[in-house]
């Protein structure tokens, strides 16, 4: 039989064996028995704890036997003895890590390694002691109420947790309690629920309280662990305080000449609230004249601003007594009240050198458009309205009256004309006016003066348009010709009215008569039938416009009358002499096709000419011996100095230097030379010329170390007009004449003629 034993090792160290059920086993199945489970207490002490002991009925000394242990935690922290079955924990035993370890125990042949008895399983239990504090996980923590709360108003709950086992003993079960808070908070033991203790907690006495929560394990009994956190608890506000001005009267000194919505002043009512609670509004609610002031609130710093809605005048009212109130804009009813403070203002009208006052704003003055210089248009006025009544001085502001067509006199402000007016042109004059105090030249008003030109009738009427009549030569007598109508400048109050009628030489016209159409026009009619514009083409009546005005005004304005042919509709059709005299039988189509047709002819001679005249033979006729004036391209590259195959260089050889000197073209020549004679040898040697050339370089200091270009203005063998260059004649143009150069040939021809008009020109 296999037996298990219990051992016991001090008060922290107790090992026993429960068997919660035992089973009994045949000697052929299993020859021991052993306990299912071992309850053991978690410890912290550094050496080994005996948890148990095996035996088995085969350990009697003779067969070699051997315990082994396998299974969670074997080896590592639970070891057995081999020899003698005792099982020990080598490691500290923690239930909140593991609360329990299966394991498997088995006996077998030392020697052989062979098992004797199948394995058997059992389970330690670690058994929970109270060795974790309560702990809270989420402090510390911060709540708020409202003040002035009543008792057993709710705070804030706190939580603490234990990680002993909750179902053992008491190890887990917490009490809490406060240690710092009283009297003003109050803790539930076991919900943890933080509540108000006192009454009448105010926030403007005290906003914050710190408390200080207890949690103890063991029920709270003897020998339990426990745990703190902190509650920081804030008094939040309500408005349970009124404003109240800082004093009740203030007094303040204005300046008369103060400007509108201008700040005169500031009062202040301070409120022991926060937040929206200590804001007010203030209102004027009593005093003389509070029409004059407004007071306006200052949203940052909650200041009532006063100010002006009217001007102030130390001559009409020196003081001015105002009740101002402040009231709260949020309030509690059932915190009490009122929620409101007032307050006396005392203002002080303070006197101010003010500028000259003009009796009105803006004059308006007339005067009429003729009249004379230096007269009177009308006056101005102004005053200082201080209490030493300064003298006023007017100026206009040129800047207003930049023709300089007023005067003011600067000491009455009498405006008079300076310079002649046109209604016509300007109807309305506006010019400022400013009135300056004589002692302080910085005071100055300013005024409207808008002047208007009445009208006088010093303009004409006349005709109203350009008018040119026409009339038909198969017209009517009495046909109407032309309306007329005319235009004044003038603008008269009763209205225009004109009177027409002819020049007294036209009264008994025998070909046109007028009618007066009875609104400021006439009819211009023809007296007879028999105009023909072979005799007349063009009539000119000549008609005197009168106006109504005083003295009247008049003008004679002309009116073409152009007779003309006309359709038998009365449509005109032409109203030219010529066209008169074209064959009766001749349509207009048939005119205009004709004029077509002489413009094409034209346009195909002058075609004709032109291409004849661009038609003509060059200046100059090239062949394959002619050389003057051709540039000779060559695309190949030269063989050097050696390279003479490549052209023939005599083209460029003037025979003429062969046995003379000729001047250099790179330097300024100290002599002028005399023109070449035209001919040559009939010889060349290319040879001698280029050695010849060879001598000069190589002898002239003067020569650049460069290659310089030579001008040879060899005309070519054969010409018997010689060389025509004259970039080395002595002689100036105006000493050549040039007439020698028609009689060579129509080559030359046109040559002469060139020079020859160059020459005509200079002497023009």
């Amino acid at each position: 039989r296999w037996h298990s034993k219990s051992l016991q090792t001090g008060s922290t160290a107790l090992l026993h064996g429960l068997a919660e059920g035992q089973r009994t086993l045949s000697r052929a199945k299993r020859g021991w028995v052993w306990n299912q489970m071992f309850v053991l207490e978690e410890f912290s002490g550094p050496d080994p704890i005996l948890v148990g002991r095996l035996h088995t009925d085969l350990d009697v000394g003779s067969t070699p036997i051997k315990y082994v242990l396998a299974g969670e935690g074997a080896g590592t922290i639970f070891a057995i003895n081999e020899n003698t079955g005792d099982i020990h924990a080598m490691k500290r035993l923690d239930r909140e890590e593991k609360a329990e370890y299966t394991l498997t125990a088995q006996v077998i042949n030392r020697d052989t390694d062979q098992p004797l008895e199948p394995p058997s399983e059992f389970i330690i239990k670690v058994q929970d002691i109270n060795d974790n504090p309560p702990q809270f996980v989420e402090g510390p923590y911060r709540a708020s109420v409202p003040e002035m709360s009543q008792v057993g108003t709710s705070v804030t709950r706190v939580t603490a947790t234990d990680a002993d086992d909750p179902v053992y003993g008491n190890s887990a079960k917490l009490v809490y309690s406060i240690l710092e808070g009283q009297p003003y908070f109050s803790i539930d033991p076991n919900t943890a629920i933080i509540k108000i203790a006192l009454h009448g907690m105010d926030r403007e006495m005290r906003e914050e309280y710190l408390v200080v929560i207890q949690a103890k394990d063991m029920g709270g009994h003897m020998g339990g662990l426990s745990g703190t956190t902190t509650v920081t608890v804030t008094l939040t506000d309500v408005n349970d305080n009124p404003p109240k001005f800082s004093k009740s009267l203030y007094e303040f000194v204005i300046p008369e000449d103060l400007g509108i919505g201008k700040q005169g002043g500031k009062v202040k009512a301070n409120d022991r609230d926060i937040g929206d609670n200590a804001k007010s509004t203030y209102n004027i609610i009593d005093g003389d004249e509070k029409d004059i002031f407004e007071i306006t609130t200052d949203a940052q710093t909650q200041e009532g601003i006063l100010q002006l809605k009217k001007p102030l005048d130390f001559e009409t009212k020196k003081s001015y007594t105002l009740k101002v109130e402040a009231a709260n804009i949020r309030f509690d009813p059932n915190n009490g009240g009122p929620f409101k403070d007032t307050a006396t203002v005392k203002i002080a009208v303070e006197d101010s050198d003010e500028p000259p006052v003009f009796s009105k704003p803006t004059f308006v003055l007339q005067v009429d458009e003729n009249a004379p210089i230096n007269k009177v248009i009308g006056t101005v006025t102004a005053r200082d309205p201080d209490v030493t009544g300064s003298l006023v001085r007017y100026f206009i502001d040129r800047h207003t009256d930049l023709e300089r067509q007023f005067n003011i006199n600067v000491d009455d402000g009498e405006i008079t004309l300076a310079k002649p007016l046109d209604r016509e042109t300007d109807l309305w004059h506006n010019i400022t006016v400013t009135a300056t105090e004589v002692r302080n030249h910085s005071q100055i008003s300013r005024a409207i003066v808008a002047i208007r030109v009445l009208d006088i009738n010093d303009n004409a009427p006349e005709f109203a348009t350009e008018y040119e009549a026409f009339l038909c030569e198969n017209g009517k007598p009495g046909q109407v010709i032309q309306t007329v109508s005319a235009v004044d400048k003038d603008d008269p109050i009763q209205g225009h009215y004109f009177e027409y009628r002819l020049i007294p030489e036209m009264l008994n016209n025998p070909n046109f008569t007028i009618k007066n159409n009875g609104d400021n026009s006439i009819s211009v009619l023809a007296k007879h039938d028999t105009f023909r514009r072979q005799k007349q083409e063009m009539y000119f009546l000549p008609i005197i416009v009168t106006d109504n005005g005083n003295p009247p005004m008049s003008s004679t304005n002309t009116l073409t009358i152009r007779v003309c042919g006309c359709s038998r509709e009365g449509i005109v059709q032409s109203c030219n002499v010529e066209a008169y005299v074209l064959p009766i039988g001749l349509s207009m189509g048939a005119l205009i096709a004709i004029l077509a047709c002489i413009v094409l002819l034209l346009v195909i001679v002058v075609l004709f000419v032109t291409l004849r005249r661009h038609k003509n033979k060059p200046l100059i006729i090239k062949d394959d011996e002619d050389v003057r004036e051709n540039i000779i391209r060559y695309d190949d590259e030269g063989g050097g100095e050696e390279d003479t195959e490549a052209f023939d260089i005599a083209t460029l050889q003037n025979p003429d230097g062969i046995n003379g000197y000729l001047p250099r073209k790179d330097i300024k020549p100290d002599l002028q030379f005399m023109p070449r004679q035209s001919g040559g040898p009939n010889g060349v040697d290319v040879d001698e010329f280029i050695n010849v050339r060879l001598h000069e370089a190589d002898n002239d200091p003067t020569a650049p170390p460069y290659d310089s270009i030579q001008i040879y203005g060899y005309e070519g063998r054969g010409s018997i007009a010689g060389s025509l260059s004259s970039l080395e004649t002595a002689s100036s143009d105006s000493d050549q004449n040039y007439d020698y150069l028609r009689e060579w040939g129509p080559r030359f021809r046109r040559l002469g003629e060139l020079y020859s008009v160059g020459e005509s020109d200079k002497e023009t």
